[in-house]
């Protein structure tokens, strides 16, 4: 597979590229935002590790650029570890982050965990199975969000959510019953970035996502999506 690494950081890049090639990656590099863009056109790329802070075009750019068009896997670098550039980071359409520095042991284990939904929730695998609620519809064959017949965008990290909670629609699913069901890892805190990702889910398949039809809370529990 293919995995873009973006980092101004030549070093950093360097080290990283050893690290991905060692476990059998074929690695891509860019230094910033707008050097990355060109790669993602040009390249099937399968994932991508994503620097925050980059000249010319910075990392959160980037990733809003490359979100327009492609699902593919974007893990986020920064740093900085206050949970503003996380949630940033996972607002503008990243699937997780890592702190520099960072071990890099926990980076190939991310890199593994994202390529490993991006292959089960995405684009690369069909398997069969439509899921239901009202007018959402899950069309797990081909990878695909509908509402009221109209298609919506979503991530591979946004789809396996969807997909969890009409599949089992009326069910309350806690936040880490969620995290460890899609990023298929332990829960660890996973509050900020499972309800940035909720929340991300709701400005697209709600009309009001302040008075959501489908996805649910739960106060104290977790989240559901209504069984219509």
């Amino acid at each position: 597979m293919n995995i873009l690494v973006c980092d101004d950081d030549k070093e950093i890049a360097g080290a990283i590229e050893i690290y991905l090639r060692n476990e059998g990656y074929q690695v891509f590099k860019a230094y910033d935002g707008v050097q990355a863009l060109d790669i993602v056109d040009n390249q099937k790329i399968h994932l991508i590790i994503m620097d925050i802070m980059m000249p010319k075009m910075d990392g959160v750019q980037a990733t809003m650029k490359i979100r327009e068009e492609k699902n593919i896997p974007i893990i986020m670098l920064s740093a900085r570890s206050e949970d503003y550039d996380k949630i940033t980071g996972l607002n503008v359409g990243a699937d997780d982050y890592v702190t520099k520095p960072f071990n890099p042991l926990e980076l190939i284990a991310r890199v593994k965990s994202n390529l490993r939904r991006y292959v089960d929730l995405g684009s690369m695998e069909k398997k069969s199975g439509v899921y239901k609620s009202g007018g959402l519809v899950v069309d797990d064959e081909e990878k695909t969000v509908t509402v009221d017949g109209e298609e919506v965008a979503v991530t591979p990290t946004e789809f396996g959510i969807i997909k969890l909670l009409v599949k089992d629609a009326g069910r309350v699913y806690s936040m880490d019953q969620i995290y460890e069901a899609v990023w298929k890892e332990p829960a660890y805190n996973p509050e900020n970035t499972v309800a940035v990702h909720i929340r991300r889910i709701r400005e697209k398949i709600e009309i009001n996502p302040k008075d959501p039809r489908y996805l649910k809370v739960v106060w104290g529990i977790g989240y559901k999506i209504e069984k219509i």
